[in-house]
């Protein structure tokens, strides 16, 4: 025969708790309330240990804090001075760029300039095509554009190509003659160097010999030396 009571259920365990509090106060330090002498006042430390101790870490900081903002400013002032010294090479490089397109351009355009002049030598120079003549006269010009070789220069072998020789007394150092073609220069650079006949002087002069210059050194050496052949000086009256 089966009873009818309900079975015992099983018992929970009971709930415990433990109070953390104390040991994050042991471990990270309490507050004034849990503490047994919150009235207390904390020792203070003497005077002459932790105070020179304090002050002597201070004083290290300071000095090593200056040293650091030296360094530091050097370093500022190197940077600054390298950065301007690249903004003067990086500009100076432009203009060079420049320059030398500019020049080379112009180089291509020397045909059209002599077609011009042997136009103008001609008289073929006229009308629309003397305007537009004018006008690249005047734009060379600004592009800086200068042309050289005239009768009568001095020749140069950096700036005139010689294809004639001539002598004459008429001339007393080679000279330019005869001019075949003008010379071009941009700025310094020489674009093309004139076509020249070159006179020289039938009788050019004569170098300065050192020959015929007497020897100082030894004029000077001779008056300082006696004569082997001077008679000796006369003995003294006793």
């Amino acid at each position: 025969m089966s009873s009818n009571r309900p079975e015992k259920e099983p018992e929970e365990p009971p709930i415990r708790f433990t109070d953390n509090r104390k040991i994050f106060r042991d471990a990270f330090g309490g507050g004034a309330q849990d503490s047994p002498a919150a009235g207390a006042t904390a020792p203070q430390p003497p005077e002459g240990a932790d105070g020179d101790a304090a002050a002597a870490a201070a004083g290290g900081g300071s000095d090593e804090n200056a040293q650091l903002l030296e360094e530091r400013t050097r370093d500022l002032q190197r940077l600054s001075a390298e950065y301007a010294n690249y903004r003067k090479r990086a500009e100076r490089e432009r203009l060079a760029a420049g320059e030398i397109a500019v020049g080379r351009a112009l180089a291509e355009l020397l045909p059209v300039v002599d077609d011009l002049d042997r136009a103008k030598a001609h008289g073929d120079l006229t009308g629309a095509l003397k305007a537009v003549a004018d006008k690249l006269d005047a734009a060379f010009g600004k592009l800086g554009l200068v042309a050289f070789g005239e009768v009568g220069d001095p020749f140069d072998p950096v700036i005139h190509e010689a294809v004639l020789h001539n002598e004459s007394d008429e001339v007393s150092v080679p000279t330019a003659t005869t001019i075949m073609r003008v010379g071009f220069k941009h700025g310094e650079r020489l674009l093309r160097a004139a076509m020249v006949g070159v006179t020289d002087p039938t009788h050019p002069a004569p170098a300065a010999s050192t020959d015929d210059q007497p020897d100082v050194t030894t004029a000077a050496t001779a008056e300082s030396e006696p004569a082997e052949d001077a008679p000796p000086p006369p003995p003294a009256a006793e």
